[in-house]
């Protein structure tokens, strides 16, 4: 049987994938020793971020190529605004962050330039590129999530919360779906096209990794 387009950008991501598995924020979640400050800065700027993430669905659609696609991506917008963005709310609420805090917040640098990233990928790429490039979000909390729940959940009930989340039933359906839309847009196509897919992923792919960075770091804009 043929290697999936999509197990194949795996593996040549699998340094960046490890580098996440252990960097100290997501070991924190897993362990339940997180400072709870970053985790914060975690839910602040996700927050942003999932709201860039829900255009960009809707961006999609309207450029997808076929029905099954812009089902896909109206399901992914539908996740996002009403189950992740909703998780982020609920953790605001017992943290006392308001609502409005939320919508006033001011994206770090990492999270200005990965959700530029996306919006220009989305813009100007193939249907293939923005598929390939919003993957490593999607894939990457749930294999993390499933990670960590293997490991045993903590008893920190908001970072066991979190787990729960990212690998539960409907996260892993999405994210299987998120890999057939790129195995599907990577069929029959030229290598030149193949090659700029496996270059928006591992751009997303690090992305991520720095995502963990700046929360760890509590990441601002220097001047």
């Amino acid at each position: 049987m043929d290697e999936r387009f999509t197990d194949y950008l795996r593996r040549q991501a699998d340094g960046i994938m490890q580098a996440q598995h252990s960097h100290p924020f997501v070991r924190g979640i897993g362990s339940g020793t997180l400072d709870l400050a970053r985790f914060k800065v975690w839910v602040r700027q996700d927050y942003l971020y999932l709201i860039e993430f829900a255009r960009l669905f809707s961006l999609a659609s309207a450029r997808a190529p076929d029905l099954a696609s812009i089902t896909h991506y109206a399901g992914l917008a539908e996740f996002t605004l009403k189950t992740e963005i909703e998780l982020h709310r609920s953790y605001a609420r017992e943290f006392g962050i308001l609502e409005v805090e939320l919508e006033r917040e001011r994206k770090a640098p990492t999270c200005q330039a990965y959700t530029d990233f996306l919006v220009r990928t989305a813009a100007m790429g193939s249907a293939g590129e923005f598929a390939a490039a919003f993957l490593p979000c999607v894939w990457g909390y749930t294999e993390i999530a499933q990670q960590l729940l293997d490991q045993g959940l903590p008893y920190e009930p908001h970072y066991a919360k979190w787990i729960g989340m990212y690998c539960g039933p409907e996260q892993v359906e999405l994210n299987e779906r998120a890999r057939t839309l790129v195995d599907a847009a990577a069929a029959g196509q030229p290598k030149a096209e193949l090659d700029r897919m496996e270059t928006a992923y591992l751009i997303s792919a690090r992305y991520e990794y720095l995502f963990w960075d700046m929360c760890w770091n509590n990441e601002t804009w220097p001047v």
